[in-house]
């Protein structure tokens, strides 16, 4: 399947405040996006909707050929999330957590091990919740996210407040799952570096709105800016930031 997300006319109020408006996304097989912006440009409500853990006020989202809600539980049997700010159990070692999920995901015999090493935490296997650094959990976080295959990873802010080494070694298990599997990535970040080697194409959203679509160098470009960061920077200075190339006329919101 060529097309993994489809999304149209994704909108979402809280109260009176338009958390996402009128999105229009897709995303397809072996790509590795990233969605930015500025805190509360919509990223990790758009995320949210994408899993179904809340439902738009408008529009449509289909995964993996399942439209939503109707074919979540299809849907999220093949993607894999993890996020920065989840929690694994204390009393659990590692191994006990991953089986666990294993059972959820169907696996009579998850390949923990291998999942470890790819991200070079093998030696965590017998660890406890306890014993794990904050980075030592998102790492094994990710491993939880990518135990059953999932052609699909969504990932949000996976790197967020962690040490540039830990940062690496997510960077590098992700590259090497992308390359190894043809695994999909749909991820959020604040490091407009990472994102730059990580990713080959950005969607940056804006007040709820997808406002630059493409690769990290013809985003840059098609701002003015040098990099990443300039663009979203000039994003963050502004409520409601205007596309350089809306400003002569009228255009269609990107569609993916």
């Amino acid at each position: 399947m060529d097309e993994v997300v489809r999304i149209s006319g994704l909108s979402k109020r809280f109260g009176d405040v338009a958390a996402v408006d009128g999105i229009d996304l897709v995303v397809r097989a072996g790509e590795r996006v990233a969605l930015l912006g500025p805190n509360g440009a919509g990223k990790t409500t758009t995320l949210l909707m994408l899993l179904g853990v809340i439902a738009p006020d408008d529009g449509w989202i289909e995964v993996l050929g399942h439209r939503l809600p109707r074919g979540r539980s299809a849907a999220m049997s093949q993607v894999g999330f993890a996020a920065g700010y989840l929690p694994l159990p204390e009393r659990l070692n590692v191994d006990e957590y991953l089986g666990f999920y294993g059972q959820l995901y169907g696996l009579a015999d998850p390949d923990i091990e291998s999942a470890l090493e790819t991200f070079g935490v093998a030696h965590l296997a017998g660890a406890r919740g306890t014993d794990l650094s904050s980075g030592q959990r998102t790492l094994v976080g990710i491993v939880k996210a990518i135990l059953h295959g999932p052609p699909l990873l969504v990932l949000d802010e996976p790197t967020a407040s962690l040490d540039p080494d830990v940062a690496l070694r997510v960077r590098t298990g992700l590259q090497a799952l992308c390359r190894d599997k043809s695994t999909t990535l749909l991820v959020t970040s604040h490091n407009m570096v990472e994102v730059e080697r990580l990713c080959d194409r950005v969607v940056f959203v804006a007040a709820g709105r997808v406002v630059a679509d493409g690769s990290p160098a013809d985003v840059a470009a098609s701002f003015g800016g040098a990099d990443l960061e300039s663009v979203f920077l000039r994003l963050a200075a502004t409520d409601a930031p205007e596309h350089p190339h809306e400003r002569s006329q009228e255009t269609e919101r990107p569609a993916g």
